[in-house]
């Protein structure tokens, strides 16, 4: 059967090559060698419920990576499939143009006023963390036009952040592959380094080079000129970078350069939003109030996409009380569907008390069951914050020295995990998970046991490799 003939049949009737057949002549996947997917074919996920997935030849898989971070409450949540439904039912769709609105997003906005921080009493919508961002960019440099300070222009973001693949999301990330396509990044974007203990900072003690990485803020600042910078943006952990949980010390530090200097702090909570780091939002596990917040992904677990920008008094009052007509949205900006689901998504989570159960029983448990997979020979040094953990592999242990890229032993271990039922992602030579905010104990015991198995795999793999 050809591709196009597959099309015509039943879902339940189409066999995995059919499917794969179809993908490859229809569906470009983002972050992707289409060629490369083509050739070895997709994996065709049909259904999934609580923490697990099943693909079209009946394998059931772990998702230890909640989707792409998202899917918080895990699959199959009855309250949200119907919230979604009653709400199609009475009205699928209207925006929030020419002075309208609808009460799902109206209800949405309190409730997220409730959960946030104090001075986060005002929501802008999107659909996506990486339409927050570019809203970010488009807020930031308002905000300093109503203070009469248009030269304020410059944004500082940090190298290997993920901050979305829209041209200003793109920009403000320090992903150096994604800006060697496309003429990124877009002016007035500045970068620094990250805080990565691992890679930059072994010798110091943790807390000392936190202090070290946000003087480099400072330092560009001074560089820049203060009058030039509107803003500094950051991941709380830097997630697509590798789960890299940054020392206690770093993110005050950050604040209080940001306060000396006026500058605006922006918090992306696209990934640590929602009780991923036992907290509501990651910056306050990390301790700061940032002026503005970027969500998406948890606010909805994923089943409908939303996003937005949670903007702080000081933003708020100026462009409310000064700022005139804001001239940004978008079609879907508070999609009465996807606030609904969010709705029912927040209740959920608060209802089954998932952010306290982070911070206080699974969040301290996976923590736990790390330490012991930091004894493996290939493990150099692992991380978690909340539900969210990293193990770095390394080819000799003692000294902590890496694998050279081009051997890709990452994605060596990811194939392993794929194999073996436990989706893992590989960044570099950098696993890492970030599961179902409600997985259980068992359920982690579990997780940890499959990851061992597949460091295991790997590491015999390497051996027979003579990469060791």
């Amino acid at each position: 059967m050809t591709a196009a003939t597959a099309s015509a049949a039943p879902a339940a009737q189409r066999t995995t090559a059919e499917w794969q057949a179809a993908d490859a002549a229809h569906h470009l996947h983002p972050f992707t060698d289409f060629k490369a997917l083509a050739g070895r074919g997709t994996r065709v996920i049909t259904r999934g419920d609580g923490i697990y997935l099943w693909d079209s030849e009946g394998q059931r898989i772990l998702d230890a990576m909640s989707g792409l971070w998202c899917v918080n409450v895990g699959y199959g949540q009855r309250a949200l499939i119907d919230a979604a439904t009653r709400q199609l039912e009475t009205l699928p769709f209207y925006n929030s143009f020419f002075q309208t609105t609808t009460p799902p997003a109206i209800q949405l906005a309190e409730r997220l006023a409730e959960v946030a921080p104090p001075s986060f009493q005002h929501v802008f919508f999107s659909s996506s963390g990486s339409e927050g961002n570019d809203t970010i960019v488009r807020m930031v440099r308002r905000y300093w036009d109503i203070q009469g300070q248009p030269n304020r222009q410059v944004i500082i973001s940090r190298l290997n952040a993920y901050h979305g693949s829209t041209m200003a999301g793109a920009s403000l990330g320090g992903m150096s592959g994604m800006h060697a396509q496309g003429g990124l990044p877009i002016p007035g974007i500045s970068h620094i380094e990250q805080p990565f203990w691992f890679q930059l900072g072994q010798g110091m003690d943790r807390e000392d080079f936190g202090r070290r990485a946000a003087a480099w803020l400072e330092a560009r600042i001074v560089q820049l000129g203060a009058d030039k910078v509107a803003a500094f943006i950051g991941e709380p952990v830097q997630g697509a970078g590798g789960v890299i949980v940054p020392p206690a010390s770093y993110w005050p530090e950050i604040r209080r350069i940001c306060d000396k200097y006026g500058i605006l702090l922006v918090s992306d909570e696209v990934i640590c939003g929602f009780g991923r780091t036992g907290r509501w939002f990651g910056c306050e596990t990390m301790g700061v109030t940032p002026d503005l917040m970027t969500f998406a992904k948890g606010v909805t677990s994923g089943y409908v996409p939303l996003g937005g920008v949670m903007v702080g008094e000081r933003v708020a009052r100026a462009l409310i009380d000064e700022g005139g007509e804001f001239q940004h949205g978008y079609t879907y900006s508070g999609h009465p569907v996807a606030c609904a689901v969010a709705l029912a998504n927040l209740e959920l989570i608060r209802g089954e008390g998932l952010v306290e159960r982070v911070r206080e029983d699974t969040g301290p448990y996976l923590a736990r069951l790390f330490d012991e997979l930091s004894a493996h020979p290939l493990v150099g040094e692992v991380q978690t914050c909340g539900l969210m953990g990293a193990i770095q592999l390394v080819r000799d242990k003692a000294s902590s020295t890496v694998f050279d890229p081009e051997q890709s032993v990452g994605m060596l271990c990811r194939a392993h995990c794929f194999e073996n039922g436990l989706i893992m992602r590989a960044v570099g030579d950098r696993m890492i998970v970030a599961p179902p905010l409600v997985i259980t104990r068992a359920q982690l015991d579990e997780m940890a046991g499959l990851i061992r198995l597949c460091l295991d795999k790997t590491l015999a793999e390497l051996g027979q490799r003579g990469w060791l």
